[in-house]
């Protein structure tokens, strides 16, 4: 069985990182230099670093902050925010990413994707999908979750995968920051339409929510968390020796 990671994501504003409910309302946490620094000693598989209002704004993302965040960790990094072009690309690798997340700049320019894959190798593109359901219908977001772009999200991560993106991040607007549980209906859509690894993002509340995704959808890869890693609601040890009771295969420190 394919060790399952565990992912916790900083969502990074003016510096900070913040949280909020369904891509709202967002509360300051910490430095992300510290958090960064605290899950890489803590047994954090991977990290995600999103600049989330560089799209929005319209600029790049701040590389400084990056640079230092990513210093400061010994695990794989990926990093996503006003990703628009492939020189973007080369600047957040060249602070120290592994991974490059793309949202917007794909849906603007879905060449971007293809363009990054010959130049970097797929293993580095990462497709991000925030996604909400619009009259029952999956549809793909861009801007942070700010504007629908009216798209059929399935068939629009089936095009990227199939344009060069090697990993998907399926971020669910419905259920982000509500800790009700990952969004199993919608990941299991995505599971069943490409063969890249899928991580799954928004929902997870404790412990249980981990195990239910990992044993309903064993396509999933990762599952990505951000306030309940953040707040100490769940400790990513703890919750590794959980799944791994559960029959789950975990890296372990």
């Amino acid at each position: 069985m394919i060790t399952k990671r565990i992912i916790p994501c900083l969502d990074v504003k003016n510096g900070r990182v913040v949280k909020g409910v369904n891509f709202e309302g967002l509360s300051d946490v910490s430095s992300p230099i510290e958090l960064a620094k605290y899950y890489s000693e803590n047994g954090a598989d991977e990290l995600v670093f999103y600049d989330i209002t560089a799209s929005a704004e319209g600029r790049a993302l701040f590389t400084d902050i990056l640079c230092e965040t990513a210093k400061s960790v010994f695990i794989p990094l990926t990093v996503g925010g006003g990703i628009n072009i492939v020189e973007d690309f080369d600047r957040v690798l060249k602070c120290g990413a592994d991974k490059v997340s793309v949202n917007s700049g794909a849906i603007r320019n879905p060449e971007l994707i293809t363009q990054a894959a010959k130049r970097y190798g797929d293993q580095c593109v990462v497709l991000s999908a925030d996604v909400k359901r619009v009259d029952g219908v999956f549809r793909v977001f861009a801007k942070g979750g700010r504007e629908n772009t009216g798209m059929e999200a399935i068939e629009w991560i089936k095009r990227c995968v199939g344009m060069g993106a090697g990993e998907v991040v399926v971020n669910s607007i419905d259920t982000d920051g509500v800790k009700q549980g990952f969004d199993l209906e919608m990941l299991e859509a995505v599971c069943n339409a490409v063969n890249v690894p899928v991580i799954a993002s928004g929902g997870a509340g404790k412990e249980s929510d981990f195990t239910e995704l990992f044993k309903t959808l064993p396509k999933v890869d990762a599952g990505l968390a951000a306030s309940v890693f953040h707040f100490g609601e769940i400790k990513i040890s703890h919750l590794k020796e959980t799944l791994k009771e559960n029959g789950i295969t975990v890296r372990t420190l």
